[in-house]
């Protein structure tokens, strides 16, 4: 059961008290003022005469799980916050300002509290609301395993990454920068994709592309946004140790990380994000803020698939902050060529299976261009699932779609190619990577033999699986 302790009971913090007793679990209220205690007590709230600056005095044999420091003197409140942190450092700890505190003061409160707030009613509903929220530990340890990395942090996305992938690692770059944390946001591989080249150029996103060899020795800490494990779907050293995953792609098996927050019942990874950077009250700016929004339409199909209560609510609170005019020219890019080329190949090799299609495309210079043949193919009457694939740098990569269909493609790419490489995704739309072995020294006049090989082995497969 929850325990929660507020230190001080100025006007706001008994406001917070009287939001507090209607919840569930513990609350006990510790303030210097007799007369205000004896007042709490005839109101039944339970209260103790304490020195709320004093760690002795407010060291308790059980520990609080959240304590809000509400008194209405700015000083009192920053020697209470510093005395309860050192008497229960694991403790979620929201600071009141008080009343008239100088920016100084506020700079102190920031660097001591999980969240610091200031006067208004709406702030107040907001405090309340978060002291009472069972989920707010998750804030905490976010934050403090954030400010344990001793050096710079290597936020990582997925290869190749996708608007989701990216706005949510410039998004933890911003948390960490304001818990006094420097971090760079990285990718491997290349952004290709039109959309989302110029998604990020649009934006004038900050980002770090790393060759595969590249050294980390710069980087004190690493962490991984929309996937969740090093060497899968990235380039990073599979034994490498991570500090921080967030992602919401269902996982298979246990993640190693010092701080895990995989949601799969969320739309996007960027809603998570959001959630973070409001209750730690980082600023939204309006490339972070676009950003996000976009990578939250585009893993939702524009809130048309696994949408949930928290997308639109992230979604909303973005929308204010975020520049719909740049979202409309990310949203309308050139087609190259080389797409088109891959899509009229992926029509022209269609293989089908009832309503299922799948496609190879043979060699391919952009992996991207599967996805949007997957899309395009989709459209084609009497197709309800569709799986593209071919081959590059010695692996074949494959994409897939599904439309009213009655199969979850993550699981089933897991089930046809697990064994093989890797693959997953959502029910919906999914990926596989799968490296060639002895096939990629068969070139030139072999290519056709090639191909028909690869037929044979990879569409039978995804077949077998969908049945």
């Amino acid at each position: 059961m929850v325990f929660r302790l507020v230190l001080g009971c100025g006007t706001t913090g008994h406001a917070v008290v009287d939001e507090l007793g209607g919840e569930s679990g513990d609350l006990l209220v510790l303030d210097a003022d007799a007369s205000r205690v004896e007042s709490l007590r005839n109101e039944k709230v339970p209260a103790e005469t304490a020195d709320i600056t004093d760690p002795a005095s407010i060291d308790r044999e059980r520990a609080p799980d959240v304590v809000f420091v509400g008194a209405d003197d700015p000083e009192t409140n920053l020697a209470a916050t510093r005395a309860v942190t050192a008497a229960h450092p694991d403790a979620y700890v929201v600071a009141f300002t008080g009343v008239g505190a100088t920016r100084s003061t506020r700079d102190a409160l920031a660097g001591v509290a999980d969240r610091v707030v200031d006067a208004g009613a709406a702030v107040l509903d907001d405090v309340a609301e978060t002291a009472a929220r069972g989920d707010s530990g998750r804030v905490h340890d976010l934050r403090g395993t954030l400010q344990a990395v001793e050096g710079r942090l290597a936020v990582f996305m997925h290869d190749n990454p996708d608007p989701d992938a990216i706005a949510a690692a410039v998004a933890l770059t911003r948390i960490a920068d304001g818990v006094g944390t420097p971090a760079d946001a990285c990718y491997f591989g290349e952004i290709s994709h039109q959309e989302n080249r110029a998604f990020v150029n649009l934006l004038d996103l900050d980002l770090v592309n790393l060759d595969p060899d590249a050294s980390l020795d710069d980087y004190a800490g690493v962490a991984l946004v929309d996937h969740s494990r090093p060497g899968v779907n990235d380039q990073l050293p599979p034994d490498t140790d991570v500090d921080v995953v967030i992602d919401h792609h269902p996982s298979e098996g246990d993640i190693d990380a010092d701080f895990v927050d995989v949601r799969p019942e969320v739309g996007a990874t960027s809603t998570i994000l959001v959630e973070y950077l409001s209750q730690l009250g980082v600023d939204l700016d309006t490339s972070v803020a676009t950003g996000l929004l976009y990578g939250i339409r585009v893993d939702t199909k524009d809130f048309s698939r696994e949408i949930t209560t928290a997308d639109f609510e992230a979604a909303a609170e973005l929308l204010a902050y975020a520049d719909v005019d740049v979202l409309e020219r990310v949203e309308s890019p050139n087609v190259s060529a080389d797409t088109f080329d891959v899509i009229a190949r992926g029509i022209g090799n269609r293989q089908l299976n009832g309503s299922v299609l799948s496609s190879c495309v043979g060699a391919i210079n952009d992996r991207d261009t599967l996805a949007q043949a997957a899309d395009r193919l989709l459209a084609m009457e009497g197709v309800t699932v569709t799986f593209v694939y071919g081959f590059m740098d010695g692996t074949v990569y494959a994409s897939a779609r599904a439309r009213g269909a009655d199969v979850d493609l993550g699981s089933a790419l897991r089930e046809a190619f697990d064994d093989l490489g890797s693959a997953g995704g959502h029910a919906d739309m999914a990926g596989a990577q799968i490296p060639m072995g002895v096939f990629d020294v068969l070139e030139g006049d072999a290519a056709d033999e090639l191909q028909g090989v690869l037929e044979d082995a990879i569409a039978n497969r995804f077949f077998d699986a969908v049945r």
